[in-house]
């Protein structure tokens, strides 16, 4: 019975989609997260009459008969609306109001990128994320420091014991994509580029459409809590009416059985 087959894509499909709004719930504190979403879509259809066939010699079919074969996940796309900002009040927080991803050197070479602007200092001096991989381009802080300052367009400054005047220690560069949402998310915080994202294009912050920087500042996850509990709602009472279909497909079957 075919029945027994497509609501079983059913029930793979509507378990993804729980898998994705459970993920977002659980990086709800996260920083810099951006919630993911299940893309549907139907599977091949089996078309018994074609539509527009001769039904007579000046006849034709109008409507034709198909019948589909259930459904898919195609895509878990993410949604990189702006999160909300939370101050911290930390120096090296540093939020991104706008487009734009921090470019960060992982230990193989490659570059990834993040939203996530908690950043700290290594035994080096250097700014690193909390897992210690460097920024880029790279930044760092001398021993003994007064304070740290960071500009909106990326200029970082400390102001050195003894001296007056600040001194310029780098500059925060922003990348940013034609199609961010075809970035690969690689956990961490972090995305990878793609062909989909195309090329990274590298930009001085709050000029060329980039986002600026505030210092101080974090971005939160943009998962709306409610959202997604409305969504595990619908999913849970769709899992439900695709567990039905088999039952009742289960229920015919017995019926034949038991009177042929």
């Amino acid at each position: 019975m075919d029945a027994l087959w497509i609501a079983k894509t059913g029930l793979d499909a509507q378990q993804t989609r729980m898998s994705v709004i459970s993920n977002n719930l659980a990086n709800v504190n996260t920083n810099g997260f951006k919630r993911g979403r299940a893309v549907f879509e139907d599977l091949l259809y089996q078309n018994v009459q074609q539509a527009g066939a001769a039904t007579s010699q000046d006849t034709e079919n109008p409507t034709g008969t198909s019948v589909g074969t259930g459904v898919r996940i195609v895509a878990t796309e993410k949604n990189f609306q702006q999160g909300g900002s939370v101050d911290t009040g930390n120096p090296l927080d540093i939020l991104v109001e706008g487009r734009g991803f921090f470019q960060i050197l992982m230990p193989d070479g490659d570059l990834s990128y993040t939203r996530d602007g908690a950043f700290q200092i290594d035994s080096e001096g250097r700014v690193v994320t909390s897992n210690g991989f460097e920024l880029q381009p790279s930044i760092t802080i001398p021993d003994g420091v007064e304070s740290v300052s960071i500009s909106g367009d990326g200029i970082v400054e400390a102001k050195l014991p003894g001296q007056t005047n600040p001194v310029q220690l780098g500059t925060i560069q922003i990348a940013d994509f034609i199609n961010p949402a075809g970035l690969q998310p690689r956990g961490q915080n972090l995305f990878v580029e793609t062909a989909a994202s195309g090329t990274p294009q590298i930009g001085t912050p709050g000029l060329d459409g980039l986002g600026k920087l505030v210092q101080g500042s974090l971005e939160g996850s943009n998962v709306n809590v409610v959202e997604e509990l409305v969504a595990m709602i619908g999913t849970q009472r769709a899992y439900e009416m695709n567990s039905k279909a088999i039952a009742v497909g289960d229920q015919m079957l017995q019926y034949l059985n038991n009177n042929l």
